[in-house]
């Protein structure tokens, strides 16, 4: 290993990076393996185990928070480092939040399948798991803030107030919408009730969007954008206004999702109004990453990595007009519990998330194993896997969504409803096969991405083993 690599705390990096591979592979193929059930019931075999509902919340768990946070961890302990100039401020606490985060997703894999869950969305684990996430998100959280703090360098870098950002908020959001009365070992109730309970799950469910799944993102599109491309960020003044808007705009996004239900009409109408301001900055970031490659764009013919960190910006941008067009009570009436939704959602994940880790990821192995990647072509075949099945299935869900919104609300002239509720399940039917097959075809990008990181790992420890016996 060189003497770079040595200077600074990657062990932990590297194991980190190789996990979020494997989760973005298991947590693929169960979202595969449920969409399948949707088009083909017959595959749940009967099994309560094994069922849409118990699997469903294992997917998102899986994608969201073992892939994500792997991700995110692994980028956010190897950026603090590069951008700071020092080794991680403990390696013994980074090591604390390797393994008590993947034990938390070992007890996830057991505990959802069995039914066990506080039936929160996206925070469906039960109390015990829930406090284990506080401790190892605080230390994740301390480690990465007494890093910044000893660091050598005079200036923050702006991807470090993105991830310092993120840790904050999720800290905040977590603990709060977990606070529940336990009743037994994994059973517990909610401190909140009814409207209440709905109000801080969604401030908690789009917020976990907003700073998870956004702000922790874009900072690692500001580091390993301008690094892959070997040019400095567009505007560093325009990346410093998008992370405050961020900061103080998307925490009151929360309501939009509660449109048309028990909810005060004025929380709605603030959440959607504040959800469309929210276009500017986001929009602003977007072009920003985009500009960064202006006067080089030529590299995007054959850096297949900055292929993926480019599309996950365009997919950003997309996202977020959708998202607000989508929270507006116009579009709301009709786009409101069909899969229109689904497909916005994915078009996030799949777009945006995963394809600016998995460039972010190709970047960080070259760099943390001393070597290039094993094929440069199967990084190239990943991001046409990645793109296509993306596009099938959120097509897929657009126009299931749309059709499903407009049978729902279509009256004949006598006033009754023109469509029973399972006639507009069987129209979906071709869709939902749609979007089974688009979603194995990003699996199977995922699997090619898998397969050349075992191979690029093997490959350097080749190079070093040969390196070795000629000295």
């Amino acid at each position: 290993m060189s003497a770079q690599v040595e200077k600074y705390s990657f062990d932990v990096v590297r194991w980190f990076t190789v996990m979020a591979v494997v989760y973005l592979v298991v947590g693929t193929l169960v979202g595969v393996y449920i969409a399948s059930e949707l088009a083909w019931p017959v595959l749940n075999m009967d099994m309560a185990e094994l069922t849409f509902g118990r699997l469903r919340p294992l997917h998102t768990n899986a994608v969201i928070f073992a892939f994500g946070g792997c991700a995110l961890m692994a980028t956010g302990f190897y950026t603090v480092q590069r951008t700071c100039g020092v080794r991680l401020w403990s390696d013994k606490l980074a090591w604390f939040v390797f393994w008590g985060w993947n034990l938390v997703i070992v007890a996830a894999v057991i505990t959802l399948p069995l039914g066990l869950t506080s039936g929160k969305e996206y925070a469906e684990l039960q109390w015990p798991l829930d406090i284990a996430i506080a401790l190892v998100w605080v230390a994740f959280t301390l480690n990465f803030v007494m890093t910044v703090a000893v660091r050598k360098t005079s200036h923050i870098y702006v991807s470090n107030w993105f991830y310092m950002g993120m840790m904050v908020m999720i800290t905040y959001l977590h603990v709060v919408n977990s606070l529940a009365i336990p009743v037994g070992l994994w059973h517990s109730y909610s401190i909140f009730s009814g409207v209440q309970d709905a109000m801080i799950q969604w401030w908690y469910g789009h917020n976990a969007v907003g700073y998870y799944l956004t702000a922790g993102f874009l900072g690692i599109m500001y580091y390993f954008v301008p690094k892959q491309a070997n040019r400095p960020v567009f505007s560093y003044r325009l990346s410093v206004i998008h992370f405050w808007a961020l900061m103080f705009g998307y925490v009151w996004l929360g309501a939009h999702h509660l449109q048309y239900t028990a909810l005060p009409d004025w929380t709605g109408s603030l959440g959607a109004a504040v959800s469309l301001a929210m276009i500017i900055p986001s929009w602003g970031g977007a072009i920003n990453g985009m500009m960064t490659l202006s006067g080089a764009w030529d590299k995007l013919r054959n850096d297949y990595i900055l292929r993926f960190l480019i599309m996950s910006l365009a997919f950003y941008a997309m996202s977020t007009f959708e998202g607000p067009v989508m929270s507006s009570k116009t579009v709301n009436a009709l786009s409101h519990y069909t899969d229109w939704t689904v497909g916005h959602v994915h078009s996030g994940a799949l777009g945006w998330v995963v394809m600016v880790a998995a460039g972010a990821l190709y970047h960080m192995i070259e760099k943390l194993w001393d070597t290039k990647m094993y094929s440069a072509s199967l990084v190239n075949t990943h991001f046409w896997l990645a793109t296509i099945g993306a596009v099938v299935y959120i097509t897929a869900m657009w126009v299931s969504g749309i059709m499903q919104g407009l049978m729902w609300r279509d009256y004949d002239e006598f006033g009754t409803l023109t469509y029973t509720f399972a006639e507009s399940v069987a129209a979906m039917h071709p869709y939902y096969a749609m979007r089974a097959i688009g979603g194995m075809i990003y699996w199977l990008g995922g699997a090619v991405m898998l397969y050349n990181v075992v191979m690029t790992i093997r490959q350097a420890s080749a190079q070093r083993s040969t390196a070795a016996a000629a000295a």
